[in-house]
């Protein structure tokens, strides 16, 4: 943008001043050329108003000196003529009278650029010329360097608006491709939860079925999510740790798989507190999955500190990992992997309450009863006229409410028997003979003191 203004510059600089000269005396005019003939201008002469006139019309002239006093056309006339048709040319009066008239006109009229009086001084002359072209070339590079301004000016404002279209375009553009992206991340990221869902089936394959726990943990751990309303993020979190939190099991033998916790041989005792760490290694450099690591390496950590991994304590333990362990421990109890005796879901919650402050969380306890209770329907315990008793504790009108079984599996009451004195005495002997202690879930007749 600055070259072509360095260029007129240069331009203008190389080029000859034009001046001319009006007098109707030779000798005049030949004294002014000789006295500039040394200097870079173009000399042009006129012997009459008339004659300059017509040398103006036909080419550009810089600097106009006439004398004052001529015939037909005077100084001042001819000046106010080129002020009016060439204003762009500057005008210098030069008279050997003192004819205040004639200046005035001049002044007024032709707005002249100075007047100089016969005799001339030639160095003042000179200098007087100098000074005029000097400063019409000042005025001129103004207007040029005003209109090159303005010019460019406008230019900028187009620019502008039109990269002002550009940049929003394309902003428009990167918003798009952005929400595209978030689009894609986000079903990239419900593929994650699907895919962690089907390998889980996949890897429970290993398993015979009375063993298998990842269906139930991630159903349960959904109605949690769903009662709770929990946002996108930490419910795919919770679905997939409920997926893949024993995916570090898969290494173990078959009989490690499906022996009780509290059967384990004490060699193989290590290696089973090493399958959360090594569970939480397998996806943790997945990156849709690095929050849903973490919950499966604390998932069992416990209330007191006597947990493992790394013995957190309390509230330490991530939200999500203690929802974890209660949803793992409640279904793994049922399916006899955590004790030798496979519970029932009512025996799996009361053995939760019994250990509430100590393995769990006292304060979600509760909570999780009521939401076991939503997702099973043979959950009696969440019910508050249910109650499980000991056989000595049982009373003629309590109604049983689950399936009475002996250790060995016998069925020896139906849900829904009415008790009698004679039948709570027969389970008393029973129990005596067998040498065991059962838990008889009941419902208690209202206003009955148990």
């Amino acid at each position: 943008m600055e070259q072509p203004v360095m260029d007129d510059v240069a331009d203008s600089a190389c080029e000859k001043a034009v001046v001319l000269l009006v007098d109707d005396e030779a000798s005049i005019l030949n004294s002014l050329r000789r006295l500039l003939r040394g200097q870079p201008y173009d000399v042009l002469l006129a012997e009459s108003g008339a004659q300059a006139l017509e040398l103006l019309e036909q080419q550009p002239v810089n600097l106009v000196i006439s004398d004052a006093r001529m015939p037909g056309m005077d100084g001042a006339t001819l000046l106010a003529q080129v002020h009016q048709r060439f204003p762009g040319t500057l005008r210098i009066l030069l008279t050997g009278y003192a004819d205040m008239a004639t200046i005035t006109k001049a002044i007024n009229d032709g707005q002249i650029h100075r007047y100089i009086s016969k005799p001339w001084n030639d160095e003042e002359m000179l200098v007087t010329v100098r000074q005029a072209l000097a400063l019409q070339h000042s005025e001129s590079e103004r207007r040029r360097l005003e209109a090159l301004t303005q010019a460019q000016n406008q230019q900028l404002k187009v620019l502008n608006a039109s990269l002002e279209q550009r940049v929003a375009a394309r902003t428009a553009e990167l918003q798009q491709t952005a929400d595209m992206l978030d689009l894609a991340y986000e079903e990239l990221k419900h593929s994650y939860v699907t895919g962690t869902e089907v390998f889980s089936l996949l890897a429970n394959l290993r398993l015979p079925k009375p063993k298998q726990t990842n269906r139930q943990v991630i159903e349960l751990i959904r109605v949690y999510c769903t009662r709770h309303g929990l946002d996108e993020a930490s419910r795919r979190d919770l679905t997939m740790a409920a997926a893949l939190y024993n995916i570090g099991k898969m290494s173990w033998t078959d009989s490690m798989l499906t022996c009780p916790v509290d059967l384990l041989p004490h060699t193989e005792r290590d290696l089973y507190r090493s399958y959360p760490k090594q569970s939480e290694s397998l996806v943790m450099t997945l990156e849709p999955m690095k929050e849903a690591a973490q919950l499966i390496l604390h998932h069992q950590e416990r209330w007191d500190g006597s947990g493992f991994p790394d013995h957190l304590k309390g509230e330490a333990i991530p939200l999500g990992a203690r929802w974890l362990k209660l949803a793992v421990d409640f279904i793994e109890l049922q399916r006899g992997l955590v004790l030798e005796r496979q519970m029932n879901s009512d025996e799996a919650l009361m053995y939760i309450r019994k250990y509430a402050g100590k393995l769990y969380d006292p304060a979600l306890v509760e909570d999780f009863v009521n939401v076991c209770a939503e997702f099973l329907s043979d959950v009696t315990l969440a019910d508050p006229t249910v109650q499980a008793l000991g056989t000595r504790d049982l009373a003629a009108g309590m109604v049983l409410v689950r399936n009475l079984n002996a250790d060995n599996g016998m069925l020896l009451l139906n849900a829904g028997k009415v008790l009698s004195t004679a039948l709570v005495e027969k389970l008393i002997a029973f129990e005596q003979m067998e040498g065991g202690k059962y838990s008889v879930f009941v419902r208690v007749p209202e206003g009955a003191v148990t």
